[in-house]
């Protein structure tokens, strides 16, 4: 990659100075015009711009105009998740379809209804004529989420009814796209280690018998083989994952963009995009970089050396500089991330029947001594997000961490194609205000200007 400094013929320092210099908006400039920079309030709330009936997220009280730590609740369409997730598990079954009907038509399906959706689903999973071929295996990407947003957005060019955004075709569209992206993704990530990591090309069927949970196992997987234990465990992850209410950035995103009038693969690609970020979707990456380097530079096991180490990290003194714990912290959450608290106890079972608890205490650890040092120090209520354990429950079920994001995004396609329904339904624009922070200034000729590099 050509660094902009290292290469002054092509792009100068001076010019790169000037970008700096006129994108930079100084925080006091926010204060002076009471701007919400991320459109949060000075209390860590988010700003109130939109109505949503998808999904719900309750993390904190607010009681005299002040914020006070309750333990999380994430509802889908006012049904809490801890009830859909304990009947999952107690009759032993997959969800990730019941869920899917809920979040697009808003009620639970019978059971009479679900063999229906089902049936749509797999009619729905075969690609046009040549388009594996031709769009995915012939066009690989170094990136699953890269190629998946390309690939959602050529299904445009095989939809004679791309451009219909009423509420009938957006339905086919959404449900056309959750049967089809677990094959665009597994076939992405076999075509990208064919292409850069010199292995077999592996392009499996999807079979009809199977949940979406299996199906992805199956295609993955160069053998195509999977326990019951590990399906059920990866489809309770695409239910805790399908939606997160309407402020998260990508639902927001689908909000704004769908808002516009423009097409349904437009949308769905901006809404991966936006999920690809390490600032979201993409943060569970990030939390097994930071444990990678935590087993490498510290004695982990010993309790005070690593609360020494995660100081330094708070500090910006190791890992990535940064200064952030990834995987501790929420925009919403306080005590606790109800996901969070599903996921953990399903990871230490894994966990045990894999053998592989030492990480799994690591992370517990890590999230034990942030939880303490941001109440000791900064008086702050602190919980380990989902990203914390998911990407280890991933890594243990044998996924690559080049499918952590991508599997979140086919997930989370479900809670986006809801919330483009509500929008579409809205037919209202989205316009928020901006405040121009420059004085006006006259034009200079040409002729007149001094040189800038």
């Amino acid at each position: 990659m050509i660094s902009i400094q290292e290469n002054k013929p092509r792009v100068r320092e001076e010019l790169l100075n000037l970008a700096d210099k006129n994108s930079y908006i100084p925080p006091e400039v926010y204060e002076k015009y009471d701007v919400k920079r991320g459109l949060r309030n000075a209390n860590g709330t988010g700003v109130v711009c939109g109505i949503t009936n998808v999904a719900s997220v309750d993390g904190y009280d607010i009681i005299d105009g002040k914020k006070l730590a309750v333990d999380g609740k994430l509802y889908y369409r006012g049904i809490s998740l801890e009830s859909i997730v304990d009947d999952l598990l107690e009759k032993k079954r997959f969800g990730f379809e019941e869920t899917c009907f809920l979040l697009l038509f808003g009620e639970l399906p019978s059971e009479n209804d679900l063999r229906k959706f089902e049936k749509i689903m797999k009619e729905m999973r075969a690609f046009p004529k040549d388009f594996v071929q031709d769009v995915i295996i012939k066009i690989p990407s170094k990136n699953v989420m890269n190629k998946l947003q390309r690939a959602t957005l050529v299904m445009y060019s095989y939809d004679d009814e791309a451009d219909n955004t009423s509420l009938e075709n957006t339905i086919i569209q959404s449900v056309s796209l959750l049967a089809k992206l677990p094959m665009m993704m597994a076939y992405a990530y076999q075509t990208m280690e064919h292409k850069y990591n010199n292995k077999s090309l592996v392009i499996h069927h999807p079979q009809d018998n199977m949940s979406t949970a299996e199906n992805i196992l199956r295609l993955i997987r160069d053998n195509g083989e999977f326990t019951d234990l590990e399906a059920k465990l990866l489809d309770l992850c695409l239910v805790i994952h399908a939606d997160h209410g309407g402020g998260n950035n990508s639902a927001f995103a689908t909000h704004v963009v769908s808002s516009t009038g423009t097409d349904f693969y437009s949308v769905m690609s901006t809404a991966m995009g936006s999920l690809k970020g390490p600032k979201h979707g993409g943060a569970n990456h990030k939390v097994i970089g930071m444990t990678n380097d935590i087993m490498a530079n510290c004695d982990y096991n010993n309790e005070s050396i690593l609360e020494s180490y995660i100081r330094k990290i708070l500090n910006k003194d190791a890992f990535d500089r940064k200064g952030l714990i990834y995987g501790m912290g929420h925009a919403v959450y306080t005590i606790s991330d109800p996901r969070t608290v599903i996921l953990k106890k399903k990871a230490l079972e894994l966990a045990k029947e894999k053998g592989k608890e030492e990480e799994f205490y690591l992370l517990n650890n890590i999230e034990k001594i942030t939880k303490k040092i941001f109440k000791e120090e900064r008086s702050q209520d602190i919980c380990a997000n989902v990203d914390m354990y998911s990407g280890y429950v991933y890594k243990i079920l044998g996924i690559s961490e080049e499918l952590f994001t991508p599997i979140f995004a086919l997930s989370r396609t479900s809670g986006w194609c809801a919330h483009r329904l509500e929008q579409i339904r809205d037919d209202k624009i989205i316009r928020p205000a901006y405040i121009t922070n420059l004085k006006p200034r006259a034009f200079v000729g040409i002729q007149d200007r001094k040189d800038l590099i």
